[in-house]
């Protein structure tokens, strides 16, 4: 869903020592590696991506079973980390079903909805048609991109809100599938407002959805449906006392903890370094990141593949599991001069600090 509108740093933002992304040329040599190097990588594997997808379903929900039913608090917090972080991985997947042709993986997007879109309220619908513009060479970075602010030149306590605004998200979609919902059915007004700037997973509040047409709209409508009858009917259980208020509570919190990390993750995926120009692939590249191995962390807040973003960003349509594979054989193919070396980072203190920083420098 949309975020508040960030302040920009104005006319202190040339005091900052960020790069013209948008005058970066394309480097030829690295674009046409990557396209050679990795065709053989190109299909999706279904076994893995089902197994993934149950597994972390399965380890998600039977940890908040534990954190809701155990009497120690101490294993409560250890079962709802343990929840957050496997439910974490699972929704990641909604990545891959923006990008993944779906006659490869069949059912696929159709059981990724049922086992974590409905239950956490984020049906695949807000994801898909709007991840593919960011993809768009001529939108990225721009105001018309709508997983894109310029974070780096914006003021330093933006970074603190765009993080701690997250943990309202479980907030925010009951509000949405339990109420909006079944209003704008009977408003077209509403309606039309629901879809524009509350059907979207963007961090753009700027950004304004088109209405789905088509097929699309019949899947939307479907998926749309059967959430908001899931929220109204958690929302009733709890009233009733079928559900306890404690449950209720320990959800929100772990839908809040996925949130979280996951807004986390989506602040160092990127420099944000673009002031809203057209840029080369290259320029793209550069400004997104990647945190490859000998990193280990990143297995846990970016996973299914997001800790390759700036090789996602080259290559959009290889798979998650082909991209560690991808990011070896090009690595070890291009000199080091090359830019496709100029994105890997460390690990997330460095990436955090280095925007911090950036917001620091042009106060």
């Amino acid at each position: 869903m949309n975020t508040m509108t960030f302040e920009s740093r104005g006319e202190n933002a040339a005091a900052a020592p960020v790069a013209n992304r948008a005058a970066i040329a394309d480097d030829k040599a690295m674009l046409r590696a990557a396209a050679e190097l990795t065709r053989d990588l190109v299909q999706p594997r279904p076994t893995l991506y089902w197994a993934d997808l149950v597994g972390s379903a399965v380890v998600g929900y039977a940890a908040l079973a534990v954190a809701v039913t155990v009497a120690s608090t101490g294993w409560a917090v250890l079962a709802g980390v343990v929840a957050v972080l496997a439910l974490y991985r699972g929704m990641s997947m909604i990545h891959e079903i923006s990008h993944i042709k779906h006659a490869a993986v069949p059912g696929f997007r159709a059981g990724w909805n049922a086992l974590i879109g409905v239950p956490m309220m984020i049906p695949s619908f807000m994801y898909e048609g709007v991840h593919n513009l960011h993809h768009a060479k001529t939108r990225y970075g721009t105001a018309e991109d709508p997983e894109y602010l310029p974070l780096a030149l914006m003021r330093p306590w933006t970074l603190p809100v765009f993080i701690l605004v997250s943990a309202l998200a479980p907030i925010g979609l009951l509000i949405r599938y339990a109420l909006l919902a079944p209003l704008s059915a009977l408003s077209p007004r509403l309606r039309e407002a629901v879809v524009a700037r509350y059907s979207a997973l963007s961090i753009n509040p700027h950004f304004r959805r088109r209405a789905p047409q088509g097929e699309e709209k019949a899947r939307w409508t479907r998926w749309e449906i059967v959430t908001s009858l899931w929220a109204i009917a958690l929302l009733a259980l709890t009233a009733t006392g079928a559900v306890s208020l404690k449950a209720f509570a320990i959800f929100l919190a772990v839908g809040s903890g996925v949130a979280l990390i996951n807004q986390v993750r989506t602040l160092v995926a990127h420099l944000w370094e673009n002031e809203g120009e057209p840029m080369s692939v290259t320029a793209q590249y550069l400004d997104t990141v990647n945190v490859p191995p000998p990193a280990l962390l990143p297995v846990l807040w970016a996973p299914v593949g997001l800790r390759y973003h700036a090789l996602h960003h080259l290559l959009p349509g290889l798979p998650y599991h082909a991209l560690a594979e991808a990011h070896r054989r090009i690595s070890k193919v291009l000199e080091q001069d090359s830019p496709y070396h100029k994105a890997n980072y460390a690990g997330l203190p460095g990436l955090v600090g280095k925007l911090a920083a950036a917001t620091m420098r042009g106060r």
